[in-house]
């Protein structure tokens, strides 16, 4: 088993990419979005996989930062998916929760690489 595997934020980062593939199934959401949030929910598992493999705070930290940036992506299409009646409010708030919970320990991660 690889170190990654068993940190909390990918864990999260897995179950958030598994609640996309829900999203994603459904035929009335624009195809350019529907690819532009595969390619941000799967970056949010890639950056902590790549992340975590690194050897320097700063290689870590950067593709922490990477992961950050591409959870506020999802966050803003899951948003505008709910304005354009795309997705049912409780995969929204599952979708929202989760991403909100990947923030939270991708900022605790990036500050402790800060403090370092």
């Amino acid at each position: 088993m690889f170190d990654f595997e068993n940190f909390p934020v990918y864990q999260k980062a897995e179950s958030f990419y598994a609640t996309a593939l829900k999203i994603l199934s459904n035929p009335k959401i624009d195809r350019n979005l529907k690819d532009q949030f595969k390619r941000a929910s799967l970056s949010i598992v890639l950056n902590i996989a790549e992340g975590a493999g690194k050897y320097t705070k700063n290689d870590k930290k950067n593709f922490y930062i990477v992961a950050k940036g591409s959870t506020n992506e999802c966050v803003a299409i899951i948003r505008i998916l709910k304005i354009e009646e795309a997705i049912p409010e409780i995969l929204f708030s599952d979708a929202y929760a989760l991403l909100l919970e990947i923030a939270k320990m991708l900022s605790a991660l990036i500050n402790t690489m800060l403090k370092r």
